[in-house]
């Protein structure tokens, strides 16, 4: 887990907050147990559902980045939504 990439280190820290559900849980399952290279090889293991429920996760976890002005979360987690969009 050490050679983990950063923007998955931050995707999982925010999917950790949506695990109060099936999908969300499902989600952060995938990322904390399969040793994914990078952002792409998550995003590409990803089916059209877990897309959309990722999607909708990012936009609130970015909005919550820009208010809190986390620059480095903005970047981190920009990186994965502009993968699904």
């Amino acid at each position: 887990m050490s050679d983990i990439d950063h923007t998955l280190l931050y995707l999982r820290e925010s999917l950790a907050n949506y695990t109060e559900n099936k999908m969300g849980q499902q989600l952060y399952e995938k990322v904390e147990t399969k040793h994914y290279a990078n952002e792409t090889a998550f995003v590409k293991d990803l089916d059209d559902k877990e897309m959309a429920y990722l999607d909708s996760i990012l936009r609130r976890e970015i909005d919550y980045a820009k208010n809190a002005q986390d620059n480095t979360r903005l970047s981190q987690l920009n990186e994965v939504h502009e993968l699904i969009i």
